[in-house]
């Protein structure tokens, strides 16, 4: 006899019935905090705590006061966050820095434009005379600059000098001639790379940052030695010294041109590399006498640049400092910034 597998009738469950009853506790809501002085840091001072109304945010109804609500949303997202008053204020003070800011900006950029405005204030005859000089400076005369008078800038001051622009005064630099000679040296330098066969992009580049490396150093040593002799000239002495400093890329144009045509290592290419040196170096002498040398007492009306004494140095011994720191510039310094403008033109700094 075998027995069933399953039972027939499967007994019904009963879930269990708990003997007492349970407990459950009641919540009651702390008691509320001391007396503070600031009302707002205190919920149970706020009349609308005990109905707080939800608001609808990106992600569900949330209790303003729940862990859960985002601290970035404003309370007064539902109305106009454009007329809240401290958003306004906001607004205000960014619109006043901006417009601060920008006319900083544009006066400073004012400034240097006015600055540097009259030094390409030349004309054709001035280019054409200002070559002539630099090509054959021995014979010129004189050497002074023009400088004319205007009222002072406080009320009831003394007149002010200043020197006439190129346009008008033939010594005076400018900065038309130096940029000029800068672009076309460059240019003329990768021109005599590309004949050659050795031209690469780079070349560009590499020419341009020696000749700028070039005038920074000669900068460098007259701001130096201006500071070191006392010599204060502002702003404008800096921008005639960039200009004196560009002029000496018109002769190495030359120097290049004729060397390439007689040949670079024969001796009449060395006879004029000295001339143009010298050429250079002499009118450089004689221009930077009167931002170098200062007149002692600047009555003649020539010197505008301030000549500041130094104390327990005779006069005598101060201007010939400053004669043998203008013959090293024009001479020692010219010569070397020579030799690295024109050698190695034409033969570039790598193959093809």
């Amino acid at each position: 006899m075998q027995r069933p597998m399953y039972p027939a009738k499967t007994p019904p469950l009963h879930h269990p019935v708990p003997q007492k009853p349970v407990q459950v506790p009641v919540m009651h809501s702390p008691p509320p905090p001391p007396s503070s002085s600031n009302s707002y840091n205190s919920p149970y001072d706020n009349p609308s705590y005990s109905q707080p109304s939800t608001r609808s945010i990106p992600g569900g109804n949330l209790h303003p006061q729940s862990a859960a609500y985002p601290s970035w949303v404003p309370q007064n997202m539902n109305g106009n966050f454009f007329s809240d008053p401290a958003a306004q204020m906001g607004f205000s003070v960014a619109n006043a820095a901006m417009s601060r800011g920008t006319d900083m900006a544009e006066k400073n950029l004012n400034r240097y434009i006015s600055a540097l405005k009259p030094y390409f204030a030349v004309t054709n005859t001035y280019v054409l005379r200002k070559l002539r000089i630099l090509l054959f400076p021995f014979p010129h005369t004189p050497w002074f600059r023009t400088s004319t008078t205007r009222p002072s800038s406080t009320p009831g001051g003394p007149l002010e000098y200043s020197y006439l622009p190129p346009s008008e005064d033939v010594n005076a630099p400018d900065h038309y001639i130096p940029l000029m000679s800068f672009v076309t040296y460059i240019l003329f330098n990768s021109l005599l790379t590309g004949i050659s066969g050795n031209f690469h992009p780079e070349q560009l580049a590499q020419t341009a940052t020696t000749a700028f490396v070039i005038v920074f150093f000669e900068l460098a040593i007259l701001k130096m030695g201006s500071y070191l002799l006392n010599i204060n000239g502002g702003e404008g002495q800096f921008l005639d010294l960039l200009g004196y400093s560009g002029y000496k890329f018109f002769g190495a144009i030359l120097m290049i041109l004729i060397g390439e045509v007689m040949g670079m290592n024969s001796w009449l290419a060395w006879a004029v590399f000295m001339y143009f040196f010298a050429a250079n170096a002499f009118f450089l002498l004689r221009s930077l006498k009167y931002v170098l040398l200062p007149s002692e007492n600047g009555q003649d009306g020539r010197d505008v640049y301030t000549n500041t004494s130094s104390a327990g140095v005779p006069r005598g011994q101060r201007r010939k400092r400053r004669t043998w720191f203008l013959f090293f510039y024009s001479y020692v310094v010219q010569f070397i910034s020579a030799l690295i403008l024109t050698s190695n033109v034409g033969k570039g700094s790598g193959t093809k």
